[in-house]
């Protein structure tokens, strides 16, 4: 038997094999990965700061954090000679 619900599902389906629901699950795809990070290893679970400009605040100061984290990685290290 069928759910009342199964032409959405169905709907939902045939979009699902879209090329451009492609295109933005991957862009999804990263931008959650770098939240899940911030989240994990730079320690944002919870705003400690309150009111909309602390929590703007704190979240700026996560992402610069992030950003230095992924640059310091970018940088060559010298080969000792």
């Amino acid at each position: 038997m069928r759910s009342v619900h199964e032409a959405a599902r169905d709907v939902a389906r045939d979009i699902r094999k879209t090329d451009a629901y492609m295109t933005s699950f991957i862009q999804r795809r990263k931008v959650e990965m770098l939240f899940a990070h911030l989240k994990r290893y730079i320690g944002v679970s919870m705003m400690r700061l309150r009111r909309p400009k602390g929590g703007t605040e704190q979240f700026q100061l996560a992402a610069t954090a992030q950003n230095l984290r992924k640059l310091a990685k970018m940088v060559p290290t010298l080969a000792p000679t």
